[in-house]
């Protein structure tokens, strides 16, 4: 049968396995855990997954005084954590552009084709075709002659629709960015607090492979001192 002990905290019976003394914990965890429950000393101990609870009150209040609230990234971070999810499928979920308007969808089609050396030469041949027609064909007395009027007007007018679609396109590839700058830093955040939770349990491992060491010391000297007293009378006689 699996030994069990009694948690400081709830009560409640535990596997030794899953037990850590409050010696083991970091002093700012240990203060908050006392100011919670006052009768919790360097003597008690509590349980693994109570400990985690406990750190997930210490990352939230520490969040807390550095911005004065926990921002919507912060909170889902520690949904992810609560939860035991990947933030990358959070992450990925966000890039899902189904979401998008007609016009937008134009405006990113326009711009991506106006900054495109495609756009650059197939208007260059446009406008020599133009220019060609009307001196060379049509001797600079077709619809258009020189100094090419309508064609002037035609790129002042490609030009002024032109560039507020470029522009719109740019500010929703600016939010874009602001999204994954705003995604890079969830993860950061979140792989930082796993890092310390990580330190925290490495350090709880070994504290509690020493403790068991030095148990297992302490029983072998017990053993020692017995063999020691059976072995005196026997010398003596």
């Amino acid at each position: 049968m699996a030994q069990t002990f009694i948690s400081d905290i709830s009560g409640e019976s535990y596997p030794v396995s899953e037990r850590v003394n409050a010696h083991a914990i970091s002093a700012g965890l240990l203060n908050m855990i006392i100011k919670d429950k006052p009768r919790f000393n360097d003597q008690s101990s509590l349980s693994l997954k109570e400990l985690n609870e406990y750190r997930m009150q210490y990352i939230s209040s520490y969040l807390s005084k550095e911005v004065s609230h926990l921002t919507d990234m912060e909170q889902k971070v520690m949904q992810t954590l609560n939860d035991n999810s990947i933030i990358t499928k959070e992450v990925d979920s966000q890039e899902d552009t189904s979401g998008d308007t007609v016009g937008q969808r134009v405006a990113d089609k326009v711009a991506t084709f106006g900054g495109s050396w495609t756009f650059i030469i197939a208007f260059g041949v446009f406008i020599l075709i133009w220019i060609a027609a009307n001196v060379y064909l049509l001797a600079n007395k077709g619809f258009d002659p020189y100094p090419f009027i309508l064609l002037n007007l035609i790129l002042s007018c490609l030009a002024s629709l032109q560039a507020p679609v470029i522009m719109m396109s740019q500010n929703r590839q600016e939010d874009k960015d602001r999204q994954r700058a705003k995604k890079d830093y969830m993860i950061n955040l979140k792989t930082e607090i796993e890092l310390r939770a990580l330190h925290e349990k490495i350090d709880h491992l070994i504290i509690h492979q020493q403790q068991e060491l030095l148990e297992i010391q302490r029983i072998q000297i017990e053993m020692m001192n017995d063999i020691l007293e059976k072995i005196e009378p026997k010398a003596e006689n």
